[in-house]
């Protein structure tokens, strides 16, 4: 199977946990880690499983670096009804209303182009103590659980 972590970040952080999310995986699964304005929203491989990791930037929006992938899932519509993805959102609990929301509104943006999501959404809250791979490693190691099962 494949696997394709996919990231938008700020920061750096989405992308170092895309790092540590294929190190946690198998060595049986292709692996590939993509900035997700790198990655063509309208023509995603149903053979692939995609993984995706974003922060939130400003006042709860997509970072830059996840932009253009989320604009072409608006616009375009693409029927993703082939696609099984997970996700996973950084964020700052101290913002309310607005956290985690960039990796809220890409999971509704696949699930309104039809896109299975497997498992529910991770969180990571960057006010805490814990740095993301603590919250992130055992929810990837559930995801893995399901789309092996």
């Amino acid at each position: 199977m494949k696997i394709h972590f996919i990231y938008g970040t700020e920061s750096g952080n989405a992308q170092y946990l895309c790092d540590d999310f294929k190190d946690a995986t198998p060595e049986n699964f292709e692996c590939e880690i993509s900035e997700m304005n790198n990655v063509d929203a309208t023509n995603l491989d149903g053979d692939t499983f995609y993984v995706i990791v974003s922060a939130t930037f400003g006042t709860g929006d997509v970072p830059s670096t996840a932009e253009d992938f989320y604009d072409d899932l608006l616009e375009e519509k693409p029927d993703l009804s082939h696609i099984k993805f997970a996700v996973f959102g950084l964020g700052d609990e101290s913002f309310g209303e607005t956290f985690a929301q960039g990796s809220q509104k890409l999971m509704e943006a696949m699930l309104d182009c039809k896109a299975h999501m497997i498992g529910e959404r991770g969180i990571h809250d960057a006010s805490g103590s814990l740095p993301p791979e603590v919250a992130g490693l055992p929810w990837w190691e559930g995801i893995l659980a399901k789309i092996t099962a």
